[in-house]
């Protein structure tokens, strides 16, 4: 019975949410969210369900339970800085449009930020940003545009006012924000790359991935942008002899193609 109250839970949180905790490893998310049941005082999962699908905060600690969030807004904010003052005024100036892409973008914190940005320099009207990542639930959480205390606080105060709202313990993204981005699934490693793009973001993922996966992707990362166009990586992931994917360094971790 206690199994069949679970597996109707997760039917339920799909159907709600779009995120499916089947893909998850079931001992570890189902002792999590037990805990927070057990917190709660309800006896059964199905009835924990129609709570949280009544009850926003509720609903939302629910959400903060069951991922493993390691994302946050403005990450490493000097080279946000600079894609503010130095690289964006360059791009816009280029082409007076901006096809922006986010690969491997977790739940959403990365290509927020980018529009943030873009909206603070009143880019945005002739900006679009598609974010993809593997994770089909990374990409429900960041449709819900739903974070914790510790992932916004990077984000100048201005911007959290105007663009949050405060549910309990967590901030809630506009939908002025959550409608202007397109999320999809997308496998860096066997996917099609789409072409034309300005501005490609990737970060924080190359380290997981060998030498070999490396070279294919930053080739096609090459593709898929165009002439002039940048790729912005992660703190860690210096490419060490970007002329052989027609780069050369624009900025610190920032990589224009070749013109």
């Amino acid at each position: 019975m206690e199994d069949k109250d679970y597996q109707e839970f997760i039917r339920l949180i799909y159907r709600k949410s779009g995120i499916d905790l089947s893909q998850y490893k079931e001992a570890q998310m189902k002792r999590r969210l037990t805990s927070l049941r057990n917190k709660r005082e309800f006896p059964t999962f199905v009835q924990f369900f129609h709570a949280l699908d009544r009850d926003a905060t509720l609903y939302y600690e629910f959400l903060d339970k069951m991922t493993i969030n390691v994302s946050e807004f403005y990450r490493n904010d000097g080279r946000w800085q600079v894609l503010q003052n130095k690289i964006l005024p360059k791009l816009v100036q280029k082409t007076g449009r901006l096809q922006c892409w986010s690969a491997a973008c977790s739940t959403g914190e990365e290509p927020y930020t980018l529009l943030l940005i873009l909206k603070q320099l009143g880019y945005d009207r002739n900006a679009s940003i598609l974010a993809t990542d593997i994770d089909e639930n990374a990409i429900a959480r960041a449709k819900i545009g739903l974070y914790n205390e510790r992932a916004i606080q990077g984000i100048p105060t201005p911007l959290l006012q105007r663009y949050f709202r405060k549910e309990g313990e967590f901030y809630a993204i506009s939908d002025e924000i959550k409608n202007r981005i397109q999320f999809k699934r997308h496998n860096l490693l066997a996917d099609p790359y789409g072409s034309g793009y300005d501005l490609i973001i990737c970060r924080n993922v190359m380290i997981y991935f060998t030498e070999e996966a490396k070279d294919q992707i930053y080739a096609k990362f090459s593709q898929a942008l165009r002439p002039g166009g940048i790729l912005f990586v992660g703190s860690t992931e210096q490419i060490f002899q970007p002329q052989r994917y027609q780069f050369v360094t624009e900025d610190t971790f920032f990589y224009r193609k070749m013109e």
